[in-house]
């Protein structure tokens, strides 16, 4: 008797522990109550990503994070940070907050243009005691090395535009943004395709991305890259507009333009109906030295030369869907990608939101790492925010919702067991797997569900 008693409790026990895991059923009752839950928690942590100045920070900024997360300034975490903040400060924040707030936002953009020069190059990030520009580059070579993604006119358009177009601020500094968003266009981007592609693959946010991870430099022409820049050019147009430099806006335009058509006509895939990012790894098309020819030889190669400047790399990564949040994709092509792609449960959709990589691929692996970050299937609240912007965007309003509510859920339930946030979740039941304490873009939670309630949504430019 005393034994079936002991295996009746751990039966008990490993059920009850089995429940504890699992998100809750995503029913209306339960979306409003962890709704609740991640609004109190994020209201009251709102100042914790408030950062003074001091050492090499001139300006105040935001730290991509609560008081546990590291004293430093990143480059797109900010941005998408201040997109929350923005938020928090719509449904909560009185005048004095929001006035308060505006140094530490523009604080982000003028530190990391206080690091930059006439070469274009900003570092990634910038941490409180870090070495001066000089000596930074004393150890790198500017044209071989990855900078700051393009998303730096973005972050400054986003606070321009709610300044409701005042640029003044930026108006001194606006030549070393464009150096910035202009070495990516000539030193950064393939002249053949048009496409820009990364110097290596350190810290390009998407970290193990395998279109990226451990290839060859400057053999990556990344969709999350290249969706990223054409907006970064269409932000420098509309702030070049603002500080009433039209000609020079209209130049970005057209580089856009150019971008944007380089990205349909090279990157999507008429096969499996997605966008792709594509390798430049091949060797070139060469003459042959026929000053040299005798009799008799023979060349290979001449008379069937090659007819594509790059392949497509088939990998199911998250970022094609960046090419809906961007505007690059045409209606049919954004249908397409949703009915193939973004509605497939074996595939990119799982209970939590979105896989970053597809578990069809062999490189799926959603074991915890940190250096670098793991992309390779674990939930990124950024990735579900941005494919649910995209979703949106395209007029997906059913699909938008759902990754709404499954993404209110996910960290609803993470507040409720662990009082705070992690940077990454396993795809099926929401288990955390690293970094407790991490807040960053997951703070977007808000924006997704003020979008649910019908209220003003704060976005990013």
């Amino acid at each position: 008797m005393k034994k079936i008693c002991t295996l009746s409790l751990i039966a008990t026990i490993l059920y009850a522990a089995s429940a504890f895991a699992q998100l809750p059923e995503r029913t209306p009752g339960n979306v409003e109550k962890y709704k609740k839950i991640c609004r109190e928690h994020i209201y009251k942590d709102m100042k914790g990503m408030y950062r003074n100045a001091g050492g090499a920070l001139k300006y105040p900024f935001l730290a991509p994070g609560s008081s546990q997360y590291l004293d430093m300034l990143w480059d797109w975490d900010s941005w998408l940070s201040d997109v929350a903040l923005r938020q928090i400060l719509l449904e909560k924040g009185t005048k004095a907050d929001r006035e308060e707030a505006l140094k530490y936002e523009q604080g982000c953009v003028l530190n990391s243009l206080s690091y930059g020069g006439m070469d274009g190059w900003i570092p990634i990030w910038i941490e409180r005691d870090a070495p001066s520009r000089k000596d930074m580059l004393s150890k790198r070579n500017p044209w071989k090395s990855n900078m700051h993604k393009p998303c730096l006119a973005q972050h400054a358009a986003f606070i321009v535009k709610n300044m409701n177009g005042d640029a003044e601020w930026l108006r001194d500094n606006f030549y070393t943004l464009q150096a910035f968003v202009d070495k990516y266009w000539n030193y950064h981007r393939d002249k053949i395709t048009g496409l820009l592609y990364w110097e290596t693959d350190e810290a390009i946010g998407v970290d193990n991305d395998p279109s990226t991870f451990f290839r060859p430099q400057e053999s990556s022409g990344s969709i999350f890259l290249n969706c990223m820049m054409y907006r970064e050019l269409l932000a420098m147009e509309y702030l070049a507009k603002s500080l009433n430099m039209n000609e020079i806006g209209q130049r970005y335009k057209q580089e856009a333009d150019l971008l944007c058509s380089s990205i349909r006509e090279h990157c999507w895939d008429k096969r499996d109906k997605f966008y792709y990012s594509v390798d430049f790894n091949l060797l070139p098309v060469q003459k042959p030295q026929v000053e040299t020819l005798q009799k008799g030889d023979f060349f290979l190669h001449t008379g069937h030369p090659r007819t594509y400047d790059c392949l497509i790399q088939r990998f199911s990564v998250w970022s094609g869907f960046l090419s809906m949040w961007a505007g690059i994709a045409t209606p049919e092509q954004a249908k397409q990608m949703v009915e193939k792609q973004y509605r497939d449960t074996t595939s990119f959709n799982a209970p939590c939101g979105v896989r970053t990589l597809s578990p069809l691929e062999k490189m799926y692996d959603l074991r915890a790492s940190g250096n670098p970050s793991s992309w390779l299937g674990p939930i990124w609240i950024n990735a579900n925010y941005m494919v649910f912007r995209g979703l949106v965007n395209y007029g997906f309003k059913d699909d938008a919702h759902e990754l709404a509510e499954k993404t209110i859920l996910l960290l609803g339930r993470n507040y409720e067991r662990f009082g705070a946030l992690h940077e990454y979740y396993l795809p099926e039941n929401g288990e955390p797997v690293l970094n407790k304490g991490f807040q960053n873009w997951n703070l977007l939670v808000l924006n997704m569900a003020a979008w649910l309630d019908g209220k003003e949504m704060v976005t990013e430019f």
